[in-house]
């Protein structure tokens, strides 16, 4: 029987195309799957989980490679099923657990910090008492902030707020705040993707609207060198969240230092593949098979057994 991989995405296109074609070179078939169309269903054996497309099986492996939004249940059903798939023994990349650190800035900001990740001063919190208080204190010592949703991409949401908090019930509830990096005009920030804890390729976005500098709000994707600090602090990132992947978002802070702003546990890389001629759906699969699952070998050897055919 063929190594089977699914693809776990929300949407096909160029990505999931580059990851098939990727696949097909090695070997392996892919197949594209909405975590949405999933379920748990204990009388589906004998896993009780049930994948479209692999009937009463599993899955030898999966790449996730894209989570649709919905509501807390849904999300949360979503991440359960990555979770389930893990406790059946089959290789996730990158994991729930994983994703879950990412998806969620304040545990990311919570986590760079922890490990001694450079990041700028950030605050999460329900109150807006609290959140006003510190935006009054940095308003004061002349810095700026940035509150952004706590769950969110592509620079969706972000604002600067003047010295009165916005109310919170855009935000869900929750405030997060993040001391505001002011690299000029035309501003700009770096995309560094690391794979298998080794930085690959970088670039610099450059303008987009206003003062966000997202590859699909406009701004200019440029080829950037992978000096030793963009290296160290991105694959340190990449770490400190128990990541396979990601792509990492970093700022030039005082001095030129970089600090990381974001951590992209689905991170996409049509930007970065414009200005690179490295293969990057390849590499991503290469590591996937050659590293990720060279690890949990004896683990697929028991997954893959009778029970899946």
């Amino acid at each position: 029987m063929s190594f089977r991989v699914a693809i776990m995405t929300d949407e096909t296109g160029w990505h999931t195309g580059r990851l098939k074609k990727a696949f097909r070179v090695r070997d392996v078939e892919a197949r594209c799957v909405d975590l949405a169309d999933c379920r748990i269903d204990t009388t589906w054996r004998p896993h009780g989980l049930a994948i479209p497309g692999f009937g009463h099986a599993l899955p030898d492996a999966v790449f996730v490679r894209g989570i649709a939004g919905g509501t807390f249940e849904q999300v949360t059903l979503r991440l359960g099923i990555l979770h389930a798939l893990r406790e059946c023994g089959v290789p996730v990349y990158n994991d729930a657990r994983a994703i879950e650190r990412s998806v969620d800035k304040s545990m990311t900001s919570f986590l760079l910090n922890r490990y001694g990740v450079p990041t700028p001063a950030t605050w999460a919190a329900e109150s807006t008492a609290h959140a006003q208080r510190v935006l009054m204190r940095e308003t004061a010592a002349g810095r700026q902030v940035v509150m952004k949703p706590l769950f969110g991409s592509q620079g969706k949401g972000l604002k600067k707020p003047g010295v009165r908090l916005p109310s919170l019930k855009a935000f869900s509830q929750v405030a997060y705040l993040q001391r505001y990096v002011d690299t000029g005009t035309p501003g700009f920030d770096w995309r560094v993707l690391v794979i298998g804890g080794k930085a690959i390729a970088a670039m610099k976005r450059v303008g987009g609207e206003d003062w966000i500098h997202n590859f699909a709000r406009g701004a200019r994707c440029e080829p950037a060198e992978l000096t030793p600090a963009l290296t160290e602090a991105a694959v340190r990132a990449t770490a400190a969240l128990g990541l396979d992947y990601a792509g990492v978002d970093l700022i030039p802070a005082e001095g030129g230092r970089p600090v990381v702003l974001e951590v992209n546990g689905v991170a996409a890389w049509r930007g970065l593949q414009s200005v690179t001629p490295l293969d990057i759906a390849a590499l991503l699969v290469d590591d996937f098979l050659d590293r990720k699952l060279a690890v949990s070998k004896g683990t697929l050897a028991l997954a893959s057994g009778d029970e899946r055919v």
